[in-house]
């Protein structure tokens, strides 16, 4: 009997360990804390003084933040949609955006689509990574 008890607990504790361990992970990543791949080129994106404007329904602005995948959280993004998706933020507006999605470089010039990591570290002086080739694929 004492060893089915000592066999139990350690089992209830076993598990109790892994339930906490996994409910710490997915807090974890759904507060972004944990380093994306590519955390270093998307964070320079944004310190070069590059910005990237899109809409929440536009589907190239979507695939451009799902090159970065959980480093799209430090992408230089400005929402440019209202939400019911039916008008244009005022800062969008003064900025001239009228494609998705729209980057505007420190130098001034603006390049729409989806562009490719290769465009933006030639236009921003970023590193790229050194997976890129397979990783992130080349648009434009």
């Amino acid at each position: 009997m004492k060893i089915f008890l000592w066999t139990l607990a350690i089992v209830v504790l076993g598990g109790s360990m892994l339930f906490a361990v996994k409910m710490m992970n997915k807090a974890d990543v759904e507060k972004n804390t944990i380093p994306g791949q590519y955390d270093t080129f998307a964070q320079c994106l944004k310190d070069s003084g590059a910005v990237f404007y899109g809409a929440f329904w536009c589907p190239h602005c979507e695939e451009q933040k799902k090159e970065f995948g959980s480093s799209s959280k430090l992408l230089p993004y400005v929402e440019c949609s209202t939400p019911d998706a039916k008008g244009q933020t005022l800062i969008c507006e003064e900025k001239g955006i009228n494609s998705y999605p729209t980057w505007i470089f420190k130098d001034g010039s603006r390049m729409s689509g989806t562009l490719s990591w290769k465009v933006l570290a030639e236009k921003t002086s970023c590193v790229l990574p050194k997976n890129v080739a397979t990783s992130a694929p080349a648009i434009i």
